[in-house]
């Protein structure tokens, strides 16, 4: 690329995202720097995924122990919640990103600390340095919304998702706006902490972007926890009194909590990084790009600004897709097969289209892994469903242990058109959970026998 410039990419933004990107493209042999204004690594890395799933596992742990005859007889303690806050320091590096800072160095990425804003075209401004680039990256990510809720904007001491991995200890009773992946896996974690948990969602279940059977069975799960579910409610006003938050309705009795976390979605990050400098002006969604990722000349967005799938693995996915073009491939994004995995117990999965004109669903305590689970197998809510065009599967929904994993095998044969023939043809292991898939498309062919096995 030109030496005219000082970089031949500048990424603003290193969160996991902007790093995967930089590191591809040093790999490439371009000069490489990422502008980052807080820690290198992102959100993702210490205040959403990281430290989200480190605060559930110990829960998750106690609850597997204590449904496992043999196990449970051993279980006699409550969760140690201060060790279980030991762990997420541990696991966020305390909130340091020197181990980051140190992978940049050894990849030959500089690092410019500050605000970066695009100062015009090849332009990046950081703080009072500019520097100039063949190609800038935005990768700004996203901050938390909160709803304009009479009341709440105004309020003190609110938790979004940093305060709520971020905590010290924890609350007696934590009130939840908003039932989406943030409400329910903080919910569950808090909860098994030993907390009272109420979690208020206006739609009529949880996960309410997924298929209902999905935010249905979860529902389930977490009232079974103990937490108190106010679902098709929409909260009227928030307020503080006598040191407790306060959410109220048009109809009903208020709740009462000493912490309230607002989960209620994100927003992608465009205000004050310079875009009209370039001529761009974000949609509703946020920066809107071609399928290459293309956001304008030599500008390119990648992540939660661009409003596509505000999911890290996404937004690592779409800077593989950058690189890739930046070092002179011609490579386009493709989401038919995007995985999404709520992280709670048992874990929600899905892929690709919630409807189709053929679906089966099997009952995860029909599958024999499940039963060497837990005793009470045939109790806990479960299932896969698959769904068909009648040639190949264009979707699927799972709840159970570790449906993350395991339903990948439908994103493989969504991204791949697998045909139904195909997937009928291999061979599940006995006995895992991924017998699901044997039992459910045994039933999927029944439904539909010529198309199956075409």
């Amino acid at each position: 690329m030109s030496g005219d410039y000082d970089y031949d990419v500048i990424i603003m933004g290193a969160g996991s995202p902007g790093e995967h990107c930089a590191g591809r493209l040093a790999e490439g042999g371009l000069r490489v720097a990422v502008a980052e204004r807080e820690l290198v690594g992102g959100e993702c890395s210490y205040w959403a995924c990281i430290p989200s799933k480190t605060l559930l596992r110990p829960g998750e742990a106690i609850a597997e122990a204590r449904d496992a005859p043999g196990a449970s007889e051993a279980v006699t303690g409550e969760l140690d919640v201060s060790s279980a806050l030991a762990w997420r320091d541990f696991q966020v590096s305390n909130h340091t990103d020197d181990g980051q800072v140190k992978w940049l160095d050894s990849e030959g990425i500089d690092l410019l600390r500050g605000e970066a804003r695009i100062a015009g075209p090849n332009r990046v401004a950081v703080g009072e340095v500019e520097k100039t680039a063949e190609h800038i990256v935005v990768a700004t990510g996203s901050d938390p919304f909160i709803p304009p809720i009479e009341g709440l904007r105004d309020l003190d001491g609110i938790w979004t998702n940093r305060e709520a991995t971020g905590m010290t200890e924890a609350p007696r009773r934590l009130l939840i706006l908003g039932g989406g992946p943030v409400g329910v896996e903080m919910g569950q974690a808090i909860r098994r902490m030993g907390a009272e948990v109420a979690l208020v969602e206006g739609m009529d279940h949880v996960l309410p972007n997924e298929p209902a059977p999905l935010g249905e069975g979860l529902g389930k799960a977490l009232s079974d926890d103990g937490i108190e579910l106010h679902l098709g409610q929409m909260a009227d006003a928030v307020s503080k009194e006598d040191g407790e938050f306060v959410v109220s309705f048009a109809e009903g009795e208020d709740l009462r909590g000493d912490r309230l976390l607002v989960a209620t979605g994100r927003r992608p990050r465009v205000n004050g990084i310079g875009l009209d400098a370039v001529g761009i002006e974000p949609g509703k969604q946020g920066i809107e790009v071609d399928s290459h990722m293309r956001a304008g000349e030599n500008v390119w967005a990648l992540g939660d600004v661009t409003g596509i799938w505000p999911l890290t693995y996404v937004g690592k996915y779409q800077g593989r897709i950058v690189a890739d073009n930046i070092l002179g491939g011609s490579r386009e994004a493709d989401y038919t097969a995007v995985p999404r995995v709520v992280f709670t117990d048992p874990q929600a999965a899905s892929v690709g289209e919630a409807e189709g004109p053929h679906t089966s669903t099997v009952q995860m305590a029909a599958v024999a892994r499940t039963s060497t689970y837990s005793r009470a197998y045939d109790k806990h809510p479960g299932y896969m469903t698959l769904i068909s065009d009648g040639q190949f599967i264009t979707g699927a929904h799972a709840l159970g242990p570790e449906a993350g994993e395991w339903l990948q095998q439908a994103t493989v044969a969504i991204r791949a058109h697998i045909p139904l023939k195909v997937m009928n043809d291999v061979i599940q292991p006995f006995p895992t959970f991924s017998e699901a898939f044997l039992d459910t498309l045994m039933e999927l062919t029944a439904k539909a026998p010529a198309a199956a096995a075409s």
